[in-house]
């Protein structure tokens, strides 16, 4: 096992394999999406495994988890701030760059939470799921 650069933790093979995974895709896979990926190199990779995983790199705070109700859950690395579009048909997702509004400095100002994160997600059609009604 290695250290990861960016934390404390050590990092198995597989959760590096996953990690990387997670870093060069511009999606937003699920658990078996990221289980037949990271097979291909692991072939003796399980699905347990990689839920094990994705668990304790969401405990690292190194990815998010995104639930939609009626879809498996989908995950991404946080290495850039930005919003969600979400069609509402087929619950494809696609990152939008972030432009706040306001500053985490104004939040902090104007309330007296501590600030750990936000979530904000414009739901719509996506152009395939347009294309099917019509």
């Amino acid at each position: 096992m290695k250290m990861h650069k960016e934390t404390k933790y050590r990092f198995s093979k597989q959760r590096q394999l996953i990690l990387d995974e997670l870093i060069k895709t511009k999606g937003h896979p699920t658990a078996d999406d990221l289980f037949q990926l990271v097979r291909k190199q692991l072939p003796r990779l399980s699905l347990g495994t990689v839920y094990r995983n994705l668990d304790a790199l969401l405990q690292q705070d190194l990815i998010s988890k995104i639930q939609i109700d009626g879809h498996p859950s989908r995950f991404e690395y946080k290495g850039n701030e930005h919003i969600h579009i979400r069609c509402i048909r087929c619950g494809k997702i696609e990152d939008l760059p972030f432009e706040p509004i306001f500053s985490m400095k104004d939040v902090k100002l104007k309330s007296e939470f501590k600030v750990i994160g936000y979530n904000q997600e414009f739901i719509g059609i996506c152009p395939n799921c347009s294309k099917k009604k019509a």
